[in-house]
C-alpha cells in the first residue's frame, strides 16, 4: 500500500458528451475530456477557443475614459509636454511599464519611467515620489498596473498642478482617487465585455487606442505580464498570451533570445510553462530585491550585448531569491519544528527579524504545500516597531475575512480569500497568532486540513498516443480560468522499473495493463523503487509529454504522485549484505518480527528500531509494515501475525541459519535399511561407525543422525556415551509420534512454503491468507 500524502478527487466526464465532442471536431478522447471538464460542451465553443483570431479583441474606447485618456495623451505628445510612465516592481508592472513606455517613444512622445521600489515605497502612488516627478517638470502621470487605490499621492499631484491617467485592474474601493482619467476594467462595473485584463492588458488597450490599430510587436510583453500575474487564461487574455507565445518564438528582438539563454529554454519551444515558470520569476526577482528598473530597461533593450548583460543581472537576482527564499524557510521550519505554540496552531504565523519582505510570500506558500496550514510570514522591522507580512491561505479559510476580523490591531492589511498583505505593531504578533488560531478551530475541519490533488482528466493508456498529446498543445495556453490538465491513470502495472541519475534519485518505469504501455519518469522519486512491488495495481497522476529521442517521439507520463491500495510483498529473502536491505525498510510504521531469540541477537546491532519477539499478545498500529526476520516455529504462528497486524506491507526475510531443505527427509526404507543395520549389531558406537555408514548407505551424516535420534525417541534404541543398543521387544510404533521428525517434517513444509516457494506463489499464499473470513473479521 502507497499513500498520497493529499486526497485524491478525480473528477469523470460525461462519457457521451466526450464521444459526442470527439465525433463532432474529430478530436481525440483525451482532448475532448479536457474541454467537457473546463465546461465546454458544446463544438461550437469549442471552435471559439481552438479558432481564435483578431475578433476576440474588443474595441479599446469600450474602456471608460479612454477617449479622453487618449486625447491627453495625444495633447501632451503635440506640446512636448514632460510624461512619466508610473509603473509597479513585478513581472506585470514590468511588462506593463515597457509597453506604454515602448508606444509613447514611438509615437514621439518626451516621456520616461519610475517604478516605486518594494522596501523603500511601497506598493501604488508615493507622495514622495510624485513631489520628486514635479519637481523634475514632469506635466502629465500614467499610471501601469497600479493607481486605483493611490488617492492621496494623486490629490496631492492635483495640487502640484500635474495631470494623472490611471491605469489598472486591481480591486476598486468605494472611493476612487482624484485621477484626471481612469482606465479600469471594471470601473465601472459591467462597462467593459471583458473584466479580467492584467496590468498589462490594460496597458495594451491604451496602447491599441493610441495606434489607432493593433499592436502585434507588443504581444510579447503583453503575454508575459498575464501569465506571470496569474489573471484568467479566458477571453481577450487567452488571445494575448497565444500571440504572445507565437511571436516569442519567431521574434528577433535580443532580450527574447538572451532570456531563452540564461533560462535554458528553447526559443521555438516557449510556451505558458516557460512564461510562468522561467521568464516570470526572473522578472518577479529583479523587483523583489531591489530597484526594478534594470527589468524594464531588460524589456526596452535593442541590441545583443546589452540584452546579454540584462538576462545575467535578472538571471542573478533569480538565483539570490532562490537562496534567500530557501533560508528563510529553513529558518522558519526549524521555527516550527521547535516551538509547540507554532507548531499546533491551527495558523502558523511565523516571524523574524532581518527577513527580506520581498519574498516571504514566496516563503508562505512553501510552507503551505509542507503544512497544509493557512500561514503568515512577518518581517520584524525592530527599529520602526513594524511587522510586515504575507499570508497564504488554504480552502476553507477565507483570509481576508479573518484578517478583518481583527481590525483593530491590524491597521493596514489587503488581499482575497486565498492570500494576502499586512502591517502592523510587532508587538501584536502573538495576539494575531492566537486570535486567528481560535477562529481557525471554529471553521476548520479535519476534512479542510487534508490537502486534495483535484484530478480533472482519468485517461486509459489505450488513449495516451503522441498524437492525442501534439492535439492537446493546440488547447493551449493553460493557466489560470483554463487550467493545465492534471491526469491520472489507474490501476495499472509495474512492468519494469529502474533508478536513473547520478545519485539515482530518478525512476524510470514502464507501466502496462491488457491494452496498452507507457513510459513513466518520476523526477526525484527514486525512493518510489524500494516500495512498489511487481504485480500490485498502481495509480499514477502526472502530466503527458513527447520524448524525443534519436528522431524518435514516444509519449511518456511525468509523475507527480502515486498510490496504490493494494497490500505488497517485498521478497528479501536470500540478500545477504543485511545493512544495505535494512536501509531500504521505510522507518516510519515498521515492525520488526522475529520467531527465534537467536535471529534477534543477530539483528539488533543493525535494526535501530525494536526487533519484537512472536508472542500472541503482540499489538500492531493500523495496517503496519510487516518485516518477518525469520522462519516461524509454525505455521500458526504467522497466521497469528498476519490476522492480528493486518498489514499494509509484508517484507519476506525469513532468514534461517540451518535450513534442512536440501537434506531433505530420510524415506522409510531408509529408516527400515537402519533399523535393520542396528539388530545385526545389537550394540554399536555410533561415532565410530557413523561415517562408515554414511559410505555405505550414502545418507549425509546429518541424516543419520537424525534417524538415531528419532529411534531414540520412539524407544527403540539407547544411547549412553555414543553408545547405541537395540531395545528387544520395543512396542511398534509410527514415525510420525517421534518429536524429532515431526519437527523436521514441519520445518521443511515451513521452509517449502516461506523460504523456497518463488514470489507468485508465496504472495498467492499471503493473498489468500489475508482474504479468508477469519483473517476479515478476526
Amino acid at each position: 500500500m502507497i499513500k498520497s500524502k493529499k486526497k485524491w478527487v478525480v473528477q469523470k466526464p460525461n462519457e457521451e458528451l466526450v464521444k459526442q465532442l470527439q465525433t463532432e471536431l474529430g478530436i481525440s478522447s483525451i482532448a475532448s475530456k479536457i474541454l467537457i471538464s473546463r465546461g465546454v460542451e458544446r463544438a461550437s465553443d469549442a471552435h471559439s477557443i481552438l479558432n481564435m483570431d483578431d475578433s476576440n479583441l474588443h474595441d479599446p474606447f469600450l474602456l471608460q475614459g479612454m477617449s479622453d485618456a487618449v486625447e491627453r495623451i495625444n495633447k501632451a505628445i503635440e506640446n512636448n509636454e514632460n510624461i512619466c510612465i508610473y509603473g509597479d516592481y513585478d513581472a506585470d508592472g514590468i511588462s506593463s511599464t515597457t509597453v506604454m513606455l515602448r508606444t509613447l517613444q514611438e509615437l514621439g512622445a518626451n516621456v520616461d519611467y519610475m517604478i516605486p521600489n518594494r522596501f523603500t515605497h511601497g506598493y501604488g502612488p508615493h507622495t514622495e515620489l510624485f513631489q520628486q516627478l514635479h519637481e523634475s517638470g514632469v506635466d502629465l502621470i500614467i499610471t501601469v498596473d497600479n493607481g486605483i487605490s493611490g488617492i492621496e499621492p494623486i490629490r496631492i499631484a492635483k495640487e502640484l498642478d500635474m495631470d494623472v491617467i490611471v491605469t489598472d485592474h486591481h480591486e476598486a474601493g468605494d472611493v476612487l482617487p482624484p485621477a484626471d482619467v481612469i482606465i479600469h476594467p471594471r470601473v465601472p462595473e459591467g462597462q467593459y465585455p471583458f473584466p479580467e485584463l492584467a496590468g498589462v492588458g490594460v496597458a495594451f488597450k491604451l496602447a491599441q487606442a493610441l495606434y489607432g490599430h493593433i499592436p502585434t510587436h507588443l504581444y510579447e510583453f503583453v503575454a508575459i505580464g498575464t501569465v506571470a500575474d496569474l489573471v484568467p487564461l479566458v477571453g481577450e487574455n487567452r488571445y494575448f498570451v497565444q500571440q504572445g507565445i507565437n511571436y516569442l518564438k519567431r521574434s528577433s528582438n535580443p532580450w527574447v533570445k538572451a532570456l531563452c539563454e540564461v533560462s535554458g529554454v528553447n526559443q521555438h519551444e516557449i510556451d505558458e510553462d516557460s512564461i510562468g515558470f522561467y521568464f516570470g520569476p526572473r522578472l518577479n526577482a529583479i523587483g523583489r530585491l531591489g530597484s526594478a528598473s534594470p527589468g524594464v530597461e531588460f524589456l526596452m533593450s535593442d541590441d545583443s550585448f546589452s540584452a546579454a548583460d540584462g538576462a545575467k543581472l535578472l538571471n542573478k537576482k533569480n538565483v539570490e531569491r532562490k537562496e534567500i527564499v530557501k533560508s528563510i524557510t529553513e529558518e522558519a521550519i526549524s521555527m516550527i519544528e521547535n516551538d509547540d505554540t507554532i507548531a499546533n496552531s491551527q495558523v502558523l504565523v511565523i516571524a523574524k527579524e532581518g527577513w527580506n519582505p520581498g519574498v516571504i510570500g514566496i516563503v508562505a506558500s512553501r510552507l503551505v504545500e509542507l503544512y497544509y496550514k493557512p500561514t503568515i510570514v512577518l518581517s520584524l522591522d525592530i527599529e520602526k516597531g513594524f511587522a510586515k507580512g504575507s499570508a497564504r491561505s488554504i480552502e476553507g479559510f477565507h483570509m481576508y475575512n479573518e484578517l478583518a476580523k481583527n481590525r483593530e490591531i491590524l491597521p493596514h492589511f489587503g488581499g482575497h480569500p486565498m492570500a494576502a498583505g499586512m502591517t502592523f505593531p510587532l508587538e501584536y504578533v502573538d495576539e494575531l497568532r492566537n486570535r486567528l488560531h481560535i477562529q481557525a478551530t471554529e471553521c476548520l475541519t479535519e476534512e479542510l486540513l487534508t490537502p486534495k490533488l483535484t484530478i480533472d482528466v482519468p485517461v486509459e493508456l489505450s488513449e495516451i498516443t503522441v498524437e492525442a498529446i501534439e492535439e492537446i498543445k493546440k488547447l493551449g495556453p493553460f493557466g489560470t480560468g483554463f487550467s493545465k490538465p492534471i491526469y491520472t491513470i489507474q490501476d495499472v502495472k509495474v512492468r519494469s522499473m529502474k533508478k536513473i541519475g547520478a545519485q539515482e534519485n530518478h525512476l524510470k518505469m514502464e507501466l502496462e495493463d491488457d491494452y496498452g504501455l507507457l513510459d513513466a519518469i518520476g523526477f526525484d522519486k527514486g525512493y518510489l523503487h524500494e516500495e512498489i512491488s511487481y504485480g500490485v495495481k498502481v495509480s499514477f497522476v502526472g502530466d503527458l509529454q513527447i520524448n524525443e529521442w534519436q528522431g524518435r517521439k514516444k509519449p511518456q507520463l511525468m509523475i507527480t504522485d502515486i498510490q496504490t491500495d493494494e497490500w505488497q510483498l517485498f521478497d528479501y529473502r536470500g540478500k545477504v549484505q543485511s545493512h544495505r536491505w535494512i536501509q531500504l525498510i521505510p522507518k516510519e510504521n515498521v515492525v520488526y518480527i522475529a520467531f527465534k531469540q537467536e535471529t534477534i541477537n543477530q539483528y539488533q546491532t543493525l535494526i535501530s528500531d525494536s526487533i519484537h519477539l512472536y508472542n500472541k499478545s503482540l499489538h500492531y498500529s493500523k495496517e503496519p509494515y510487516i518485516v518477518l526476520l525469520d522462519l516461524p516455529n509454525t505455521m500458526q504462528e504467522i497466521e497469528q501475525v498476519i490476522a492480528e497486524a493486518k498489514p499494509s506491507r509484508i517484507y519476506a526475510v525469513f532468514y534461517t541459519q540451518d535450513s534442512q531443505f536440501f537434506n531433505g527427509m530420510p524415506t522409510r526404507e531408509h529408516f527400515a535399511w537402519y533399523y535393520t543395520f542396528i539388530k545385526q549389531r545389537p550394540s554399536f558406537n555410533i561415532n565410530e561407525k557413523i561415517q562408515q555408514l554414511a559410505n555405505v548407505s550414502g545418507l549425509k551424516i546429518e541424516i543419520i543422525k537424525f534417524m538415531t535420534t528419532v529411534f531414540f525417541e520412539l524407544g527403540f534404541v539407547t544411547i549412553n556415551n555414543g553408545l547405541i543398543s537395540l531395545v528387544e521387544g520395543a512396542p511398534k510404533r509410527t514415525l510420525e509420534e517421534a518429536p524429532t521428525y515431526k519437527l523436521r517434517v514441519q520445518q521443511l513444509e515451513i521452509e517449502q512454503k516461506f523460504l523456497y516457494a518463488n514470489y507468485q506463489d508465496l504472495k498467492q499464499y499471503f493473498y489468500e491468507l489475508m482474504t479468508s473470513k477469519e483473517y476479515q473479521y478476526s
